[in-house]
């Protein structure tokens, strides 16, 4: 996999922020040096978050996410203000644009930091890296930068650039470097747990809830992972795992299935083999294998009229047999045999309000970043509702939750 072909999850995502007409998607397209964003003097052009994925040096793939203005106004418009808000759960840097003439213009009836500064307070809050550009240098004299930078008082976080005469957009780049979040960790999905040359063979179904043509996110990254571990992974269907397993010459390490196939990939692999799922790696990639455990446990002290919210991080069509809506309603009813109220939701629209909740079962968020996984636990956490994922559940209905985690030594 190349680095165009980096998963949007595992890029880092710039947020563009600020008013209308503050010149965010200007900003974007110098950036870029692509016309991405429409830019129009007209105010509210961009009414929703817009995601572009990129190589951009010297950071290397990220995502920019252009957004509504803050300022933007009416019911519709504050809609859109509070998707500015939500896009921050999903930003590792945030630039925040300010049209330096407005900026001048504005200074004796509206400080510059009347509107900017809870949103700024909420980047130092959520610890988001962030840098103050200033558009339109091009018509700024000396002076007046100088009266710009004691109005916003962070001179080491105000950079002075033209989107229209691409003036210091390459030292902006250069900055975004400097203040990006440092890698902390080496995280594998199962490449650590592997030896050069053990088998790793994976159980992918192919059905109608498979996507045509191709494989799912979290399949592609296992199979690179064990490869970059010097193993070697076999992928067959569930209906040919028992033929694998005798045809192989040696027994495999680790046999990791889709969730969904679990009850019967348990059946069909010896108990001296290590089990354990896509879904479950994932929770573990993401540092929060441990909590999800726990979670899933809370399925044994359901009551009639428990709320329960099932989760997922991306959009799709849904299928006949969809795991979310259709597979785990019939799993839970079946293990609990009590009538559940569930609530379900997809993509960016997780609810702020969890306190009504029993229990979150979300996705394993293969295309969520690390910091929106965070904050949807986080609010799990702070509204005292425990939180666990698709594989983990399933594990725990079908009574191989403990051989599923085996193999981490939990």
């Amino acid at each position: 996999m190349g680095l165009n072909d980096t998963p949007s999850a595992e890029r880092l995502h710039i947020g563009i922020f600020g008013r209308r007409n503050a010149g965010k998607s200007s900003l974007l397209n110098a950036i870029t040096g692509q016309n991405l964003a429409i830019v129009s003097e007209k105010k509210g052009t961009t009414t929703d978050p817009v995601k572009k994925a990129m190589e951009l040096l010297p950071l290397g793939p990220v995502v920019f996410i252009d957004t509504p203005g803050l300022d933007d106004e009416g019911d519709l418009g504050h809609l859109r203000v509070k998707k500015s808000y939500q896009a921050l759960n999903k930003t590792d840097i945030a630039l925040l644009a300010a049209d330096g003439e407005s900026l001048l213009n504005d200074k004796g009836k509206n400080d510059f930091l009347e509107l900017e500064k809870p949103f700024i307070a909420r980047l130092s809050e959520k610890k988001i890296p962030y840098l103050i550009v200033i558009n339109k240098e091009e018509l700024l004299s000396k002076e007046q930068k100088e009266q710009i930078e004691k109005i916003i008082n962070e001179p080491e976080k105000t950079v002075f650039v033209s989107a229209k005469e691409n003036t210091n957009i390459q030292s902006l780049k250069e900055r975004l470097a400097s203040v990006a979040p440092k890698e902390s960790t080496t995280l594998k999905l199962i490449g650590d747990l592997l030896n050069p040359g053990d088998l790793a063979v994976l159980v992918i179904p192919i059905d109608s809830a498979a996507p045509k043509g191709r494989l799912i996110l979290p399949q592609q990254q296992v199979i690179r992972d064990c490869l970059e571990a010097g193993a070697i992974p076999v992928a067959v269907r569930e209906t040919e795992l028992p033929l694998a397993l005798s045809s192989l010459g040696k027994k495999p390490k680790v046999v990791i299935t889709d969730s969904q196939a679990f009850e019967r990939v348990d059946r069909d692999t010896p108990g001296d083999i290590y089990l354990t799922s896509f879904s479950i790696l994932l929770a573990r990639y993401k540092g929060n294998l441990s909590s999800q455990v726990a979670g899933a446990r809370v399925l044994d002290t359901l009551e009639d009229g428990d709320k329960i919210l099932i989760s997922e991080g991306c959009t799709h069509h849904r299928q006949c047999e969809d795991i979310g809506t259709v597979k785990l309603p019939g799993w839970l009813a079946e293990y609990t045999k009590k009538k559940l109220d569930l609530t379900f939701s997809s993509g960016t629209e997780f609810p702020e309000d969890l306190s009504e909740f029993k229990l979150i079962i979300h996705c394993g968020a293969c295309t969520l970043n690390d910091r929106e996984m965070k904050y949807r636990l986080k609010c799990a956490e702070d509204a005292n509702v425990p939180m666990t994922n698709y594989g983990i559940a399933i594990a725990m209905m079908h009574g191989i939750l403990q051989r599923s985690i085996e193999i981490f030594g939990i």
